[in-house]
């Protein structure tokens, strides 16, 4: 899929996920995990906003999104909860950053829509200061048979409708990144991993 058409995927749902950022379970994860954040944080495919109540007093954040559409409603909550936040409509993907830019690197739910996932790991392993974090919270493919035969089979449609794969091997492409996962917890039969990590260790 094009990138133009998988914005046109994104500008629809812009609403939709406006609506979600109050899902109880959502918010469960998204507390738990953003809770960790610190200093100059950015945010990967921020979407409308849905971690921007659960950030810490003091964070200073940059906040990336392709869709026009999802990065107004980002602006709006950020003002809502008084965040400072940069919210700038661009395909992380497609962006640099200087070494050792951030104390925090954050994407929830944006690795299923990547066109290469793997390579935009290993960039954030560069963004990401030494001491740094980076939280993730990403779906995937399952390790239930029934559901992962279900994934596969829906997966093709799902992509054309929403724009997102969802049979990616997510702790399999943090390890290959080379990231050092220091916490995992995995739910809804491993479908779902929280991922506290340290960027790869840089060689000499």
């Amino acid at each position: 899929m094009n990138a133009e058409r998988l914005i046109r995927i994104f500008d629809r749902q812009a609403t939709d996920y406006d609506r979600k950022r109050e899902d109880p379970k959502q918010r469960r994860w998204r507390q738990k995990l953003i809770g960790s954040a610190k200093g100059e944080v950015l945010e990967l495919a921020v979407g409308a906003g849905a971690n921007f109540p659960f950030y810490p007093q003091g964070v200073k954040i940059t906040a990336v999104d392709f869709s026009g559409a999802m990065v107004e409603k980002a602006r709006r909550a950020a003002g809502q909860y008084r965040l400072e936040a940069d919210c700038i409509c661009a395909d992380i993907e497609d962006m640099s950053f200087a070494a050792h830019s951030f104390d925090t690197i954050v994407s929830t739910l944006s690795l299923c829509s990547y066109k290469n996932p793997l390579n935009l790991l290993e960039k954030l392993n560069r963004w990401c200061k030494p001491d740094g974090t980076i939280l993730l919270l990403e779906h995937g493919i399952g390790s239930n048979i029934l559901v992962t035969t279900l994934q596969r089979a829906l997966n093709p449609l799902l992509y054309r409708i929403y724009g997102c794969h969802q049979t990616r091997d997510i702790l399999g492409l943090v390890r290959e990144s080379g990231m050092q996962i220091r916490r995992a917890e995995s739910y809804s039969l491993n479908m779902v991993h929280l991922i506290w990590a340290g960027p790869e260790e840089q060689q000499l």
